[in-house]
């Protein structure tokens, strides 16, 4: 089973919209390959709220949520993960509102990409979606099974790893919703960049998921996911079969992330293929851990998309 992706998405940019009854949504006007048509923000509540995922350094969107909050009292801001399209306005939306910022914790700084670079058509919101956010420190650091609560709303942290290692997602109690951040995404499937992003722990936080029963979860980009366990149980498989793919390609003789993609990502618009590539990349890694592939050079980074690698 494949997962079954929803482009109909299409949201009026700063224009705040009720999607459930605790619920409201905010898209920022950062459309790029991987922000799908921009950073969804979220306020939880009426009246006492908690925003989550204030978006990148934009004062345009942070104005036009304050707008549309207008005498309304944010009580927490709360960051899914220090990704360049999520966590940085965390700091305008503070001094702004005095609302203490929640997350995991900051990007460790030496976990950074050596192709995190953006490239395509867009490149000024794309380094934003994944350049890490080197300035984001927590007022509160946020566990697994935290709540945060208001006036009728308890959110409760759930640690997802993989995408990058603090991601968190937020479970809506009264509502049996998660806002997924980019752990999970209706649209389209999720980036694993290296080294930070690890497919282990990728795979072991959609286990997390499908051990629930949700009703619905609310990415940070694009739509809704209404059937939460079908949806996620495809991701898991895709996952699955993408290793299998890779694995059968190292069998027919050595080769690159790079190399490979040509071939696995043949359909997919080649604009997509250096993040592809990435996400092989940590799918290689996570079969280099378990000693079922290695580089064809010992010394060879086992991060970059040029790396030849071989079957162990």
């Amino acid at each position: 089973m494949s997962p079954e992706f929803n482009t109909d998405f299409d949201p009026r940019h700063g224009e705040m919209v009720d999607v459930s009854p605790l619920l409201r949504r905010i898209v920022c006007n950062n459309p790029s390959k991987y922000t799908f048509h921009g950073t969804g923000t979220y306020v939880i509540g009426h009246g006492d709220v908690a925003v989550v995922d204030p978006g990148p350094r934009d004062p345009a969107h942070v104005e036009a949520l304050l707008r549309a909050l207008g005498e309304e009292t944010v009580r927490a801001i709360l960051i899914t993960h220090t990704h360049g399209d999520h966590s940085p306005a965390a700091a305008a939306l503070h001094d702004a509102t005095g609302a203490p910022v929640l997350g995991f914790g900051p990007h460790p700084e030496d976990a950074i990409s050596e192709e995190a670079d953006a490239d395509g058509e867009n490149p000024a919101a794309a380094n934003d979606a994944h350049r890490p956010d080197i300035d984001f420190d927590p007022e509160t650091r946020l566990a697994h099974g935290d709540t945060v609560d208001g006036p009728g709303w308890t959110v409760k942290a759930l640690h997802t790893p993989g995408h990058i290692s603090n991601h968190l997602c937020f479970a809506l109690v009264e509502e049996n919703a998660v806002l997924t951040g980019d752990h999970v995404m209706g649209w389209s499937t999720t980036i694993i960049p290296p080294p930070d992003g690890d497919v282990s722990d990728y795979l072991r936080s959609l286990q997390l998921l499908l051990d629930r029963s949700d009703e619905v979860l609310y990415p940070t980009h694009g739509g809704p996911v209404d059937d939460p366990q079908r949806y996620v149980s495809a991701l898991l498989n895709h996952r699955l079969r993408r290793e299998a793919q890779i694995l059968n390609q190292l069998a027919e003789g050595p080769a690159s992330a790079k190399q490979m993609v040509a071939v696995l990502y043949a359909d997919v618009r080649k604009e997509l293929h250096r993040p592809a590539a990435r996400s092989v990349v940590a799918h290689l890694t996570k079969l280099h851990n378990e000693g079922r592939a290695a580089p064809t050079i010992a010394a060879a980074s086992t991060t970059s998309s040029d790396t030849v690698w071989t079957l162990s």
